[in-house]
């Protein structure tokens, strides 16, 4: 048997637990963010560390009194390597992203996009259409922030239309207007950014020599621009985007 034809049940399992992992963590802090909604906090930073401190078991009458613990209370803090630890040598140009479900992407985008240019690919890659499914009940909390930094750092003119749809899908999602008035001044100065830079990448070519006002209008707006105008005007609406 070819040396390439073994399959690697270690690795394997290794990616279903970290999977596992990933998908319990995606529904616990999306059930912590209902909580934070529900309880009305008063403001980001309490909504914040609601849900950044969703992991931490409540201690028992035995652990207050001295009793040997046998959970950990904060299992990241944990001593020692544990399960998540050994998952993070596998080669990230091994795994293409290809999340199929919510939680996956989630997982993909912290352990192997890193870097601004990576995450930025990876999202013209999967485009808006997929964005658009693969968060249509609702984007993670804090991504949706993450998501708009990674396209106003790398925003191209020739990926223009690409990003417009992508901001468009995630316009769509879930609990949309929510997700967008949770992000942080440092996340909306960036979304703000990327408008400007989409605005600024419309602008029409210079006035060209022996054309009329008219002629040069429909010299300069060719009909796609004319429809890209008109869904970034739409866009800055829903991301309530004032310049």
């Amino acid at each position: 048997m070819d040396r390439n034809d073994i399959i690697d049940f270690k690795a394997l399992e290794k990616e279903l637990q970290a999977a596992l992992r990933a998908d319990e963590k995606y529904q616990r802090e999306n059930a912590a963010k209902l909580r934070a909604v529900e309880q009305r906090v008063a403001s980001y930073e309490e909504f914040r560390g609601i849900v950044l401190a969703s992991h931490l078991k409540p201690l028992e009458r035995k652990d207050k009194i001295g009793g040997k613990r046998t959970v950990p209370w904060n299992c990241h803090t944990t001593q020692g390597t544990s399960s998540q630890d050994e998952t993070t040598d596998i080669s990230p140009e091994k795994t293409p992203l290809q999340p199929e479900t919510a939680a996956e992407f989630y997982r993909d985008w912290r352990r192997y996009l890193r870097s601004g240019p990576e995450r930025y690919q990876a999202l013209l890659q999967l485009g808006g259409p997929k964005l658009g499914q693969l968060f249509q009940t609702d984007v993670g909390f804090g991504l949706l922030g993450e998501l708009l930094v990674a396209l106003a750092d790398h925003v191209r003119p020739a990926d223009r239309l690409v990003v417009l749809g992508i901001l468009r899908s995630l316009a769509s999602t879930g609990r949309f207007a929510l997700n967008l008035s949770l992000m942080s001044c440092a996340e909306r100065s960036s979304c703000k950014g990327l408008f400007q830079k989409l605005q600024a990448m419309g602008t029409p070519t210079p006035v060209k020599e022996g054309l009329s006002q008219g002629e040069q209008g429909l010299e300069g707006q060719p009909g796609g621009l004319q429809e890209e105008e008109r869904l970034l005007q739409e866009l800055l609406d829903l991301y309530q985007v004032d310049f």
